[in-house]
Parts: structure tokens; C-alpha cells; sequence
């Protein structure tokens, strides 16, 4: 049991010495996001709907395309 404890602390141990993500790039992707919907919103006139497309490139890379189209 107590073999059992110490696998359990050198596990967390190691957790919390591994290397930190960076999200810097989902946090940049997440501003553009919201600057992209103030923009749409300016540009129609009013609050927007958005439509999205998703696609997988060969490279793992993903495509995201916005389509925004004004609530009526």
C-alpha cells in the first residue's frame, strides 16, 4: 500500500515539473475570433449569426472558415 502511495507521489512530482503549454496561439486565435464578430457586427449593422466549416489540411494543420450573416 504504501509502495502504491509513493508511485502516486513521484507521479504527481513529475507532473508538476513537466513543462508548461503555451497557449499563447489559442489565446491570439480566440482575439481574432471576437475581433472578427465586433467587425461583422459593424460592418452589417446589428447582431450576426455565424455559420463555420471546418477542414484537416494533409500538413495537420486545420482550416477554419466564418460565414456571418445578419439577424433579421
Amino acid at each position: 500500500m504504501a509502495e502504491n502511495k509513493l508511485d502516486t507521489i513521484a507521479l504527481l512530482k513529475a507532473i508538476a515539473d513537466s513543462p508548461k503549454r503555451d497557449n499563447s496561439a489559442y489565446h491570439r486565435a480566440m482575439a481574432e475570433a471576437r475581433q472578427a464578430f465586433e467587425d461583422a457586427e459593424a460592418a452589417l449593422g446589428g447582431p450576426v449569426r455565424v455559420r463555420t466549416k471546418t477542414k484537416l489540411k494533409r500538413s495537420g494543420e486545420f482550416t477554419v472558415k466564418w460565414t456571418f450573416k445578419r439577424v433579421t
